[in-house]
């Protein structure tokens, strides 16, 4: 289940559906009183993961609230356009290529995450297009990504300015054989 309280902080970034709550409006903040308030409206979003059937998420969203008492609750999906969770193989050529090319520019062996924790559209460049896609964040784990106090440091763009530039320098060397590589890996599967 989701929230399983067994899973690592990990696990839950990038192995698992999260729901974030986006916004929440309760009461009156010009007219506050001591009690609880008749109405409250809040926005929510289901970040997923590949092999998830998001028709799913609003249906198994109501039976927990119903569950715990809460029917009087309203639930509707607000938005119809989906960014579908993408996973590239970690066996296809671009994957070591990648991970070769990162090491080579900064000297470090890089991390390898099955997938990001987040929300993107990278759908079209991976199902519309068919292209094979790789993630390269540039940050750090105090950034406060979203927060009103998101920072960068200047190491940290740097090396990332050095990454990107290895990678695209690698990706003009090495472009034609990896596409034809990974075409080839995908007919046999």
């Amino acid at each position: 289940g989701w929230g399983d309280p067994a899973l690592s902080l990990s696990e839950k970034v990038f192995g698992w559906n999260t729901l974030d709550v986006l916004a929440f409006k309760t009461g009156n903040p010009d007219a506050p009183v001591h009690a609880i308030p008749g109405k409250a409206h809040e926005l929510c979003h289901i970040r997923f993961v590949v092999d998830s059937d998001y028709n799913a998420f609003i249906p198994a969203v109501r039976a927990h609230l119903d569950a715990h008492g809460f029917t009087q609750v309203e639930v509707r999906q607000t938005r119809m356009d989906v960014m579908h969770a993408t996973r590239l193989s970690p066996d296809s050529p671009w994957v070591g290529w990648a991970l070769a090319s990162l090491a080579a520019t900064t000297g470090k062996k890089p991390a390898l995450l099955p997938n990001l924790g987040g929300s993107l559209p990278n759908d079209v460049f991976a199902e519309v297009l068919g292209l094979p896609t790789v993630w390269v964040p540039h940050s750090y784990p105090a950034c406060s990504q979203h927060a009103p106090d998101e920072h960068l440091l200047a190491p940290v763009v740097k090396e990332s300015l050095q990454i990107m530039a290895g990678l695209f320098w690698d990706l003009g060397t090495d472009g034609v054989r990896l596409t034809r590589e990974h075409r080839i890996q995908e007919l046999s599967e």
